[in-house]
């Protein structure tokens, strides 16, 4: 695995984004992170109102769609009232594995929040494990607990554990870009940077039309976020070099060229990607690629990367669609 060679991290330790999808401005509240998944939406509604039987059916009709299940189960863990009713399913269905996944993650945003104890959602991930052995999720919802709080050996051992049940899960493989970039984080040896080496290593191992094809788009706008944050790099992205160098090209035409072909199917978080793909065209100065971009994403925008360094989102992707879609 190519991150366990990596050698440890140096310089000191960034804050990172808010954890839950959440801005510290009150735009991104534009941005639903359920994307474009109505029955998702459906059973976030139900469940807040206390009828947990609507995620039960949503859980059991995913399946072993690892991707759909691990985005269903962040997006319903979120909001602070899912924890009583996730435990309610608990008490009345103790066998549960999809009781015990979703009571784990309300866990997991609830201990970001402040409002319970690291320890107790890690013991309810390991639970959630032992219900469902072959299940990536309980350890998805780890490594986002450990994306913050961890260190970087749990934040890899954590990945390591996900991508042994799946090896090319999409949100597992963001997680782990966003934790690299904050490497060396005063370095200026930038292209030479190991969040790149993951990112090329991650798509070059995914097979044809996986959508870790736009993980090094990925990678980049990560690094921008931290070298920004550091200012190593102007604020506002478009007056930054970071997209216009020969490596920002060579990401942005593979990544592009692969959503010309493959058009992000119908991947649960191909929103996201295209969010990444769109920001970072943007930046170059491709107006029509990044248009035709933004056709494809709607009003569907994210709020990562649009947020980077420090910005409002939902004002920072409005901006930018108006200008792309206004100029082509």
């Amino acid at each position: 695995m190519i991150i366990a060679r990596l050698p440890p991290c140096g310089g000191s330790p960034l804050s990172p984004p808010p954890p839950l999808g959440r801005s510290r401005r009150r735009g991104a509240q534009g941005f639903d992170p359920a994307l474009d998944d109505t029955e998702l939406v459906a059973a976030r509604t139900a469940l807040d109102r206390g009828r947990w039987t609507e995620a039960r059916s949503l859980l059991a009709d995913t399946g072993d769609d690892w991707d759909r299940r691990g985005h269903r189960l962040v997006v319903l863990g979120q909001p602070l009232s899912t924890g009583p009713w996730a435990q309610e399913w608990r008490l009345a269905e103790p066998e549960s594995a999809d009781a015990a996944a979703l009571a784990a993650s309300a866990a997991v945003f609830r201990a970001l929040r402040g409002k319970e104890r690291a320890e107790r959602a890690q013991e309810a991930c390991h639970a959630a494990a032992a219900l469902a052995a072959p299940d990536p999720t309980p350890w998805l919802a780890l490594l986002i607990l450990a994306r913050t709080l961890g260190t970087e050996e749990e934040v890899v051992r954590l990945f390591d554990e996900v991508r042994h049940r799946h090896p090319g899960h999409h949100h597992a493989h963001h997680l782990m870009a966003a934790r690299l970039a904050e490497r060396r984080t005063g370095a200026g040896q930038d292209p030479l940077h190991e969040v790149y080496d993951f990112a090329s290593w991650a798509a070059e191992q995914a097979p044809p039309g996986s959508p870790l094809a736009v993980l090094p788009v990925v990678a980049h706008a990560e690094r921008y976020r931290v070298l920004a944050s550091v200012g190593s790099e102007p604020a506002d992205p478009v007056a930054s070099g970071h997209w216009t160098g020969r490596r920002a090209r060579v990401v942005m035409k593979a990544a592009f060229d692969w959503w010309l072909e493959w058009g992000g199917g119908t991947h649960p978080r191909n929103r996201i990607d295209l969010n990444f793909l769109a920001h970072a065209k943007f930046c170059e100065g491709r107006a029509a690629e990044a248009a035709a971009l933004f056709h494809r994403i709607g009003t569907q925008g994210t709020r990562e990367p649009w947020a980077y360094p420090d910005r409002d989102p939902y004002v920072a992707f409005r901006a930018a669609r108006n200008a792309a879609l206004g100029s082509a």
